[in-house]
């Protein structure tokens, strides 16, 4: 006699009361979740001409019911791959812009006076933001907060 094992069924008939018999399959189930990619595929194989519904079943391992559902699915555009690629327009150029030789001049500061505590932050494109000395705290955590994006 085999050993039992976990996936191994086990079937138990039955009698009840009134005569009939009751089947009992314990065991695990054994159900395949399919992705999509396969359902679709397996339906194109099914949809193609002269194909057997019930051969392209057999031969997936899928019962007929199931493969008729999916069927339905795509008809109905219940079951379809996702379309969420989207485009945008391109346009060509020829060449690109021409670099300058030179580096573009910054302007140049202004000296402080004594009592003119000023922050200053130069951005990569060339702004520069200025706080004064007397600038909040909140005020502060908000401009640092627009700068981080």
């Amino acid at each position: 006699m085999p050993a039992l094992t976990l996936p191994t069924l086990v079937r138990t008939s039955v009698r009840t009361g009134a005569g009939r018999a009751v089947e009992i399959i314990t065991g695990v189930e054994r159900r395949r979740r399919w992705r999509l990619e396969e359902k679709l595929r397996i339906v194109a194989e099914a949809e193609e001409p002269g194909a057997n519904l019930t051969e392209v079943a057999r031969r997936h391992d899928v019962s007929r019911a199931l493969l008729w559902n999916w069927r339905r699915q795509v008809r109905n555009g219940e079951l379809a791959l996702p379309t969420t690629a989207q485009f945008l327009p391109v346009q060509m150029v020829a060449e690109a812009p021409a670099m300058p030789a030179e580096p573009l001049a910054l302007p140049r500061r202004q000296p402080a006076v004594a009592g003119d505590a000023v922050i200053e932050i130069g951005l990569p494109d060339g702004t520069t933001v200025r706080v004064g000395r007397d600038v909040g705290a909140v005020a502060l955590r908000r401009v640092l907060g627009a700068l981080r994006g």
